[in-house]
Parts: C-alpha cells; structure tokens; sequence
C-alpha cells in the first residue's frame, strides 16, 4: 500500500493498493515497519519539485510519495553481503514496501543504487543498519524516527553559524521557533556562550516556546517591533515570505547572514524583491554540509559528533514532547492534512505505520 499526494494539489490524497514487488538480482525488498510524520514532510513535499524530493519514490503521473523517515526491515534479499532480517533506518516512503538496489553494502549498512535515485543527493540513499547506528537506542526508536533528521538539520546549521563565526553577530533569530528543526537549533545554540538566541513564532504558540527554556526572547510574529536592534544572523524555517521582508526591513544592513531553511509555512514563499534590505536570503542545503564535513572528519568522524550532541538533546525532548502513534491509512491521512494545515500541537508528534 501506497499513500499519494497530488504534486498539483497537496490537499489531495489517496492510498494504492499493490501487491508487493518481487526482488530482481541485486536487490531486496524492505518493509517499512513505522515512520515520523513532522513538518519537515511538509517541506519535502513543497519543495517535491524545485528540490528533487518527488524524485526519491517516484509514482504515478501527478502523484508523489512524500518522504519519511524510518525504520524497516529486510524482508527478502538477493544481495550476498545484505541477509533476511536485517533492519534499518532511513528515507522511505509512506508505503508498506520498499524495492531496493544495495550497493557498498558493509557493517554500517547500504547505499540505495537504483538507477532513478543515482543523481539525488547521497545523503537520503544511505540505510544505517541499527546495531552499527551510534545514535540508535531501541527505547528511543520514536524520537529517532521523529527528531533524528530534524535535528541532524539543526546539527548542521548550528555547525555552519559557528564555522562562520556567526556572521560577526552575537545574535541568532529563528522563525517557527516552536518547530522541531527550529528548537533542535535553539537548543545548540543555547549551549555555547555569547549567542542570544530569538524565537519568531504565532501567539498561540508562544507559550509553549517560551516553556521549552531554550530561548533567550520569544517575539510574536505580530509584535517585530519588539525585535532588538544589532547585528543578528536570520534562520528561516517558516518560508514566509511577508515574515521574511518584516525581518529584513527591521534588522536592514545589520542583518548579517539571512537562511532560508524549512518551508512549515509553504503557503506563503513569496518571491525574494530586488529592494530587499540586507543580504539575499540564501538556501541552506543540509546535503552539502553533510559533504563537507564528512570530507573534513569522516563519515564516522561526523556520526560521532552528531551522536554526542544528540544524546542530551534527547533526554531534554523527554520533558515536553508527547508521542501519538498510528496504524493503518485514517491515521496518515488525518496526520498530514493536520500538519499541511498547521493544525499541529507543537509538543505532538505522529508515529505511524501502514503495516494494519
């Protein structure tokens, strides 16, 4: 079973039903046991066509397979070096199956070498065998599912301003602050001395991003004028383009580094005008970050680190985040409708499954 979404319409949805593919030489099949369902989906399936994400699990003519996070099990292989059995983590589709090309296949686990997947960026091809993952923890497979590839964004980002020395700015604002992605950050960047760290976000969500701890100033989207002046890096993760101009008219040529980053407001992009103040809002791409350091300490140089960080950041989710499971196709449906209409309790998260 597969869940659709119309690449023209992302309100329209439907679920095909197909009997499971058989494995050819060289390859296996994996079965996808439960997945995270979060905003950063959304993205994926805003940007489906300017940033490849359709690309991954192709589908019929006009219908995509938004991309999730997961884990899944070898349930038939015709790879010598990949045996029945074996599971793993990784970028999967809402469906019930996955066809795959192992390739490089080894102890950490597998690249996906299908032909269509062979241009689209490394990192979302690699499955992490769990029993060599540094981050895996069977009694934490609900916030690795939900949190992992939310936070390896944040990971990033947070490597990124401090690789650059913040843009020779002492403060940090963050829009959809009450988001994973944008908490992940705020969370990092809390840790390290001498960053202020600002959160943009709805009234209704105030509150809460408040509660997190993780922000030194919580500003309303309705209230920017409160926003203090001086040199301030933008991280985007709303895509909201009137939001965007609003921060970049206040913070102007003190703006030193403006994101862009996640898309949870997709209904609102907006194109960037020639007359806005400060620096062209320029699109972080985790993938390249992953490139460059994994060149710079390895791939398992960069799997340590991240494991390390992501340890703390876990026991602080346990103090706020509820996790809602799901089984079968209402629950997916019901689930991405509330998150594509920003219906979301910001402290509640989906685990689902298509499996019954």
């Amino acid at each position: 079973m597969d869940f659709l979404v119309a690449k023209d319409d992302l309100h329209r949805c439907r679920f095909r039903q197909q009997a499971p593919p058989e494995p050819g030489p060289e390859q296996a099949l994996l079965t996808v046991s439960s997945f995270g369902l979060t905003s950063n989906n959304i993205t994926y399936a805003a940007f489906g066509e300017a940033m490849s994400y359709w690309g991954f699990f192709p589908a019929e003519d006009g219908w995509g397979r938004v991309p999730v996070w997961g884990f899944a099990e070898v349930t038939a292989s015709r790879v010598r070096e990949l045996q029945e059995g074996t599971r793993v983590f990784g970028y999967l589709p809402p469906s019930t199956e996955l066809l795959v090309t192992p390739a490089r296949a080894d102890r950490h686990g597998f690249i996906d070498a299908a032909e269509h997947r062979a241009k689209l960026p490394p990192t979302y091809n690699r499955y992490a065998r769990v029993e060599a993952d540094p981050i895996y923890d069977a009694d934490h497979e609900d916030e690795q599912m939900l949190l992992r590839p939310l936070f390896f964004t944040s990971f990033l980002i947070d490597d990124f301003l401090e690789d650059s020395d913040f843009f020779g700015s002492t403060a940090v604002v963050i829009s959809s602050a009450s988001s994973k992605t944008a908490s992940g950050l705020a969370f990092l960047l809390s840790r390290r001395d001498g960053v202020e760290v600002i959160g943009l976000t709805s009234q209704r969500s105030a509150e809460f991003t408040r509660g997190l701890g993780v922000y030194d100033h919580v500003v309303a989207y309705d209230e920017l004028d409160a926003l203090p002046a001086g040199r301030a890096v933008y991280v985007d993760i709303a895509g909201d383009g009137e939001l965007r101009n609003a921060v970049h008219g206040h913070f102007a040529d003190e703006l030193a580094h403006s994101a862009v980053v996640g898309a949870t407001h997709h209904d609102s992009l907006g194109a960037v005008p020639d007359s806005l103040p400060g620096p062209r809002p320029t699109f972080f791409f985790a993938p390249d970050r992953v490139t460059k350091r994994s060149e710079d300490w390895g791939r398992d140089g960069l799997e340590q680190r991240l494991a390390e960080a992501w340890r703390p950041y876990v026991e602080w989710t346990s103090t706020w985040l509820q996790v809602v499971h799901g089984s079968g196709p209402e629950p997916l449906e019901s689930a991405y409708l509330d998150l594509l209409d920003g219906r979301i309790d910001p402290a509640r998260a989906h685990v689902l499954s298509l499996a019954g």
